[in-house]
């Protein structure tokens, strides 16, 4: 019987070509995906339906009072360590409401805030101390693309829980800026002498934080 025998170069051949298509067919590995940072748990959500960002200036010799529709933001505070706190808000200028339409107008003009250049006023907080009763926070305040610190003066109101099981805190809180420094300088000589308006604006906020009821 004649053995039957296969020639070095196409038994090597045979090999090359096997561990080629292994290769070829073997699954490229698969990195698995990085798991989610964990929820901070002293974190909020502004809401803003429950809550009010509203400003006033003097206007001859009385004041006009406006807010702004469209906001959001979050909140982080942990009532036990103060200092960790921080708040970080963005506002849609162009939602600016003084309940007057034509003066609304003027305000988003380059007049005033310029909504089409400049559509939003951020805060971002830098530092948070003080107590409950008594915070004081520390932050930058971006209006026309200007930034300047600004101290906000406020407490926290307290805890609840809401009637579909969420979770409920507040604050309110107060400031005063001047308008001049962030660009916001119309003005008008008034004919009895002086100016139409005033140079420092108040801000008042209270501020509901949210969070959903727990999972079962």
């Amino acid at each position: 019987m004649r053995a039957f025998v296969i020639p070095a170069a196409l038994f090597v051949a045979s090999i090359v070509s096997a561990a080629g298509v292994e290769a070829q067919e073997a699954p490229t590995p698969v990195a698995a995906p990085a798991p989610a940072p964990p929820a901070d748990p002293n974190a909020w959500r502004i809401d803003v339906g429950h809550s009010d960002l509203s400003f006033s200036i003097r206007h001859f010799v009385s004041r006009v009072r406006g807010s702004f529709g469209q906001w959001s933001g979050t909140i982080i505070v942990d009532t036990t360590n103060i200092g960790s706190g921080s708040v970080n808000v963005t506002i849609q200028t162009a939602s600016i409401d003084t309940q007057n339409e034509n003066r609304d107008k003027d305000l988003r003009s380059a007049n005033f805030f310029e909504v089409e250049k400049f559509p939003t006023i951020t805060f971002r907080s830098t530092k948070v101390e003080g107590r409950p009763d008594d915070l004081t926070v520390t932050g930058d305040l971006t209006i026309r693309d200007v930034t300047k610190p600004v101290v906000l003066k406020g407490r926290y109101l307290g805890a609840t829980v809401d009637n579909r099981g969420g979770r409920r805190i507040g604050f309110e809180a107060t400031t005063t800026i001047n308008r001049l420094d962030y660009g916001v300088a119309w003005n008008r000589v008034a004919e009895g002498g002086g100016a139409m308006l005033g140079d420092d604006v108040r801000i008042d906020l209270v501020v509901a934080g949210t969070k959903p009821a727990p999972r079962p």
